[in-house]
């Protein structure tokens, strides 16, 4: 890396940088390629492929952990912490709660999942943030 590069890594995104960063992220949002925002960001529930419509290799960008951790997260600050301040978890009998709970937080959780992990790859495909090829973190 050179010495430029780093610095304009490190530097404040300007308004332009800012607007490409908001835009790959909700290409990635909305399961769309990041660079063209026409084709599809997966072929499977969570399986990224290369963009059918300008051929990006979408591949490239790896969310890794972070979609489930901002999953997590988010489901955890709409369900579970409001939930804690209602009466009825704390008053209704245990198998009524997590019957109730439980397929709330699944059923989110499942629907936020690909939408975090499209967004962290759009986020990834505006900070050129690519992958090392040989597969090794290290």
């Amino acid at each position: 890396m050179t010495g430029q590069s780093l610095t304009q890594t490190l530097e404040t995104p300007t308004a332009s940088r800012r607007g490409q960063i908001l835009e790959g992220m909700r290409r990635g949002l909305i399961g769309r390629c990041p660079n063209c925002g026409q084709g599809k960001l997966y072929r499977a529930y969570l399986k990224v492929t290369p963009c059918q419509a300008c051929g990006h290799d979408n591949t490239q960008y790896h969310a890794d952990d972070a979609g489930p951790y901002f999953t997590i997260l988010l489901v955890g600050h709409i369900v579970i912490g409001p939930m804690l301040f209602m009466p009825f978890i704390w008053r209704a009998p245990t198998a009524l709660v997590i019957g109730t709970t439980l397929p709330t937080i699944a059923v989110l959780t499942l629907l936020l999942l690909p939408r975090v992990k499209g967004a962290i790859i759009g986020l990834h495909w505006a900070l050129n943030c690519k992958g090392d090829p040989s597969g090794e973190a290290f």
